[in-house]
């Protein structure tokens, strides 16, 4: 027998709990846009890994949003016609569709972290995606990719690892070919390896599968929007104010020189430098591989090297460009790095009176850029003795200006030389100056002096002819620098 009240006790149902009410939402605006976002958290506590309420554009959810929101702008809006619109407009274009974007995806995104995705999907449609930051922090002169997972920059001199994420090796690649392709190259499987720049001037190398055994490795060379005067130079230390005003007088006399050092020692910088010495009533014609000399000059006319096409043709190479540039009435040529059988078409050219051109070489001490151009000069294939090879150079090169990037990061002058001549069958060279080390912090500062060696260099003679005066003090080796 059922007791009274147990019937209707297991029959009614209790009222099911109310749903947790929606957080009141609350209005923002930015840009003129409005959207609507939560304050409180709309996913649990354990969905979101610690990583993510540090940055929340760090996590997979957040790349994976990104590129699949990237790729709907490409599908539904016309992207040629958002990059005609001015910056502003087109942010707030591009604003709109990100605010609602994410309101119908819930992802939680503050003001900031909103303003910070939107600059994403504009770096990824029209820059560079992910490298765009990187390329925007005059802190950072190098940036280097190994495969799409890991990124490293280059600060001070020295590396460190920044969260530069690629959603996967497929991304890093479309970046890649966006650069190749803005200059007219191309990289695939075909020609893994590729040297391009970007429209700043930075120097870009890639190298893809099957050479990057673990996917794409890009490296990439900043320069700044105002390059390094030697001035500036001066005041980081690179090198010493008589030192400065010397190499100054010297080009300014058109001293032919080579610039000498080790990769990333600062070539192009001390190149780019020294060319504002050079009168802007002359001609200059500079030949690169990858054009990324920023001269101030007026006259100047660029020529860059081109690879073979798909079918293997139609590459011009240095050596083409060093003898067209002889017809086309120079006073100075400059060429961004010496490396192959265009070094005795280039010392022909400064012993036929292209006096002051210069040039950059990869070597270590100024008696290693002359065996290294008597080698370059050797693949040129020329019936010449190692004699005659050597008067070529003497006659053509007057000073040897070397550079290294110390153990600490630091760039500096290491030596200023002056090729005197030939004695026999060598060239005979003496030091103007140099850099001594003298010791090592714990912290790996390299502590070391400038000092001059005592001699007094010959061409001094072509810069009094020219009115140009050094004191003779700052070739005392007792007087400090």
């Amino acid at each position: 027998m059922n007791r009274p009240g147990m019937a209707g006790r297991f029959s009614a149902r209790r009222p099911a709990p109310e749903p947790a009410p929606l957080p009141e939402e609350e209005p923002q605006t930015l840009g003129g846009i409005s959207w609507t976002v939560f304050p409180e958290e709309p996913v649990r506590e354990a969905a979101v890994p610690q990583a993510a309420k540090a940055n929340p554009l760090l996590t997979e959810k957040f790349l994976d949003a990104k590129v699949r929101l990237h790729r709907r702008l490409l599908e539904e809006i016309n992207l040629s016609a958002l990059e005609k619109l001015p910056e502003e407009q087109m942010r707030e274009q591009v604003q709109q569709i990100v605010s609602q974007y994410v309101v119908n995806e819930r992802l939680a995104l503050n003001k900031h972290e909103l303003h910070e995705f939107v600059a994403e999907i504009i770096d990824e449609m029209t820059g560079l995606g992910p490298l765009e930051p990187l390329l925007k922090d005059p802190s950072i002169s190098d940036i280097l990719i190994n495969g799409h997972e890991n990124t490293y920059v280059e600060r001070g001199g020295l590396l460190e690892p920044v969260a530069c994420r690629f959603k996967d090796e497929a991304h890093l690649l479309r970046i890649v070919n966006k650069i190749v392709s803005a200059v007219g190259r191309r990289v695939d499987e075909s020609h893994p390896l590729c040297d391009a720049r970007l429209l700043d001037g930075s120097r870009v190398n890639v190298a893809v599968r099957p050479v990057g055994v673990d996917g794409p490795l890009v490296s990439i060379r900043k320069f700044s929007k105002k390059p390094f005067n030697l001035n500036k130079l001066v005041e980081i230390g690179a090198l010493r104010p008589q030192m400065a005003e010397l190499l100054a007088a010297a080009v300014k006399a058109r001293v032919t020189a080579i610039i000498s050092g080790g990769t990333g020692s600062g070539k192009t910088t001390m190149l780019n430098a020294l060319s504002a010495f050079i009168s802007d009533k002359e001609r200059l014609i500079t030949i690169e591989d990858a054009a990324e000399l920023q001269l101030q000059q007026p006259h100047v006319a660029r020529m860059e090297t081109r690879p073979p096409n798909i079918e293997g043709k139609g590459e011009i190479r240095q050596r083409e460009l060093v003898k067209n540039a002889l017809r086309m009435r120079p006073e100075r040529i400059i060429l961004g790095e010496c490396r192959g059988e265009e070094a005795f078409d280039m010392l022909q050219a400064m012993n036929t009176g292209h006096e002051g051109s210069m040039a950059t070489i990869h070597a270590n001490n100024p008696r290693e850029a002359i065996s290294r151009l008597e080698q370059l000069i050797g693949m040129a294939g020329l019936p010449m003795t190692v004699t005659s090879i050597r008067g070529q150079i003497s006659a053509a090169i007057r000073m040897i200006v070397q550079l290294q990037r110390l153990s600490d990061g630091k760039r500096r002058v290491t030596s200023i030389a002056e090729i005197t001549g030939m004695e026999g069958d060598i060239v005979q060279m003496q030091e103007i100056f140099k850099f001594v080390r003298t010791s090592t912090s714990e912290d790996g500062t390299v502590h070391g002096h400038f000092q001059a060696t005592g001699v007094r260099p010959r061409f001094l003679s072509d810069l009094v002819a020219r009115g140009i005066k050094i004191p003779g003090s700052y070739f005392d080796p007792s007087q400090p620098l």
